[in-house]
């Protein structure tokens, strides 16, 4: 008789303690246990971070290390260009960019952040896709992957994001968007960017799992710091006109319908200096050029309830068949209403009128521009 395959139950980030005191609802997620509310309650957890600082625990996160056998940088942002159509050997020591994963038909298989390390690359991807990245990322010569799996990370975002982290690393306030340093906090390194999935200033903030309660906690006391779980991250990005892989963007997606072209710079565009060389560029860059017919847009239902992903979208008040299926959806507390993101027939034009079937029943939606809410990164 065969040994019964026992499920492996869902992993812990370095801060599930911390959590559970702290009175947060835990739920699985990507593979992980993690907070998805605490007793202040996703709309008001949502109202704090845009007014004041709230304090994620993205620990399910993964987090890479990808270093050139051969000492020299280079070799490590070209292997990378390889897979990412973005300008990695561009890149200048201590930024990070945004870049996407794409397959060999121009889907996106992730998308990510990447870092220059000096003599390395440091890479943030998606939870559920870690595996996946961390094997992809073998397909590469020339370089050496660690995942990294003794560090904890943490985003801390809102208007008084700096001022809390600076009463604990004063060097922190002198980072602008997208900057990467290494910074000691009593002996500890932490790795701080300063970027953020609220549409909000912040940091993220990478911290040895040794460390890493007493830093939560230090930042907790604060003044205007509370704990914000997975429901206020997915509103406030939403408002962001912020995309997640696996809802609004996936294989079956490419960079221009996804809205993210911006990610992909001259050099690795036609007539660049780098043009192609990296998966599914056939199709990616003529898309660029073209303009795809489908795009990512945001959606203003006329009224009060929120429509969320998988809701069909018409054209009429009734019958024909749909144009689109919303990605993204929920009630934004910052915008006043509820807001959703789809894939819209790019020949439709912002303000367009188009029909949500919700119940059986179809209510009126207004095709619009992202973001919902502007962002106020510090640039």
């Amino acid at each position: 008789m065969a040994d019964t395959i026992r499920p492996q139950p869902d992993r812990r980030t370095g801060l599930y303690d911390l959590h559970q005191q702290l009175g947060a609802r835990m739920v699985p997620f990507a593979g992980w246990q993690m907070p998805v509310q605490y007793p202040m309650g996703v709309m008001a957890e949502h109202l704090h971070t845009r007014a004041e600082a709230g304090l994620f625990d993205v620990g399910h996160m993964g987090q890479v290390l990808v270093w050139p056998e051969d000492g020299r940088i280079e070799t490590a942002a070209l292997a990378l260009e390889s897979l990412i159509p973005a300008d990695v050997l561009g890149l200048t020591e201590g930024r990070q960019r945004y870049g996407l994963f794409t397959d060999d038909a121009g889907g996106i298989l992730d998308d990510l952040m990447f870092a220059h390390r000096g003599d390395h690359y440091l890479l943030v991807v998606n939870a559920a896709r870690a595996e996946h990245d961390i094997d992809h990322l073998h397909t590469l010569s020339g370089i050496r992957v660690e995942p990294v799996a003794d560090r904890g990370l943490l985003a801390l975002q809102g208007p008084k994001a700096e001022a809390a982290l600076a009463r604990l690393v004063p060097s922190a306030a002198q980072m602008r968007f997208m900057d990467s340093r290494i910074i000691d906090w009593q002996g500890a390194a932490l790795w701080i960017s300063r970027s953020g999935y609220t549409g909000e200033d912040g940091f993220e903030i990478s911290v040895p799992e040794a460390q890493l309660e007493a830093f939560a906690r230090v930042l907790l006391d604060q003044p205007g710091v509370a704990p914000i779980g997975l429901g206020a991250r997915d509103s406030l990005r939403l408002e962001a006109g912020l995309p997640l892989y696996g809802h609004d963007m996936d294989e079956g997606v490419t960079p221009a319908e996804a809205g993210l072209g911006w990610a992909i710079p001259n050099a690795r565009r036609i007539g660049g200096v780098r043009a192609g060389g990296f998966p599914g560029a056939d199709r990616v860059l003529p898309e660029l050029d073209d303009g795809p017919s489908i795009l990512r847009r945001g959606l203003r239902p006329q009224g009060r309830a929120p429509i969320r992903e998988g809701v069909e979208i018409f054209a009429e008040d009734h019958g024909g068949e749909p144009v689109a299926t919303v990605r993204s959806g929920g009630f934004g507390p910052s915008v006043g209403g509820p807001v959703a993101m789809a894939l819209i027939p790019a020949d439709i034009s912002d303000g367009t009128t188009l029909w949500a079937e919700l119940r059986g029943k179809r209510l009126p939606v207004t095709v619009c521009a992202l973001p919902f809410v502007s962002p106020s990164y510090k640039r």
